[in-house]
């Protein structure tokens, strides 16, 4: 494999990593942290414009610039919005606007595009929440103490269970699959990028299922 290449599949596989960042690091520090979650996303910034100043670590800065907007969407939802899942992807898209400018500006390829994939992902997600009604759930969730979340859970699954909450599943597991798997055929980094992000949405929600059955 050529080294550009490699390169190539190295963005995919940090695409899914950052995706993760957020749902398993940033939440659970942002419920108890949420100002020193807000506080950390210059930082990130910073870094990424660091690694953009050079040649060699440019792409790395660019896709961490992506990751940003997706930090400081988490740190606001989850730290003071998470009682309400009316506000999750409107806070989700905070940096819509600028990815969009910034692509038709045809600069920061590949971490605008990564945040448009883990954008894309974390919608259908939500959309999938609403089609078997899990929002009342989510709001439970929210509202108890961590030792009182498993019984949620497991009324939740029930619901995910029944013919229309498997259909929803199937039906929408397949369009993220289609959507994430369809740009690598291009081998253009920020295709790998935005294909690493809708992938790694289907990781992470089938992580959260087992959890559930566990629960």
């Amino acid at each position: 494999m050529s080294p550009a290449r490699r390169e190539t599949w190295l963005v995919l596989a940090a695409a899914v990593f950052l995706v993760s960042v957020p749902v398993f690091i940033e939440a659970p520090l942002v419920r108890s942290l949420p100002i020193l979650s807000i506080a950390i996303t210059p930082f990130w910034v910073w870094l990424s414009f660091t690694l953009m100043s050079s040649s060699r670590t440019y792409l790395w800065g660019d896709l961490l610039f992506g990751f940003s907007w997706s930090w400081l969407a988490g740190g606001i939802y989850w730290g003071w919005l998470r009682w309400e899942p009316l506000w999750h992807l409107p806070v989700e898209s905070i940096g819509l606007p600028f990815a969009v400018w910034c692509l038709m500006k045809n600069w920061g390829k590949i971490g605008n595009w990564f945040y448009l994939g883990s954008l894309l992902g974390t919608a259908l997600t939500d959309v999938y929440f609403y089609l078997v009604d899990l929002i009342p759930y989510w709001r439970q969730i929210m509202q108890v103490e961590p030792a009182n979340v498993s019984p949620i859970l497991q009324t939740a699954l029930i619901q995910v269970q029944t013919p229309w909450g498997q259909r929803w599943a199937v039906i929408l597991a397949v369009l993220l699959l289609t959507t994430g798997i369809l740009p690598l055929q291009t081998k253009e980094k920020h295709w790998y990028a935005f294909s690493g992000a809708v992938l790694s949405t289907i990781l992470v929600d089938s992580l959260f299922l087992i959890a559930a059955c566990a629960a």
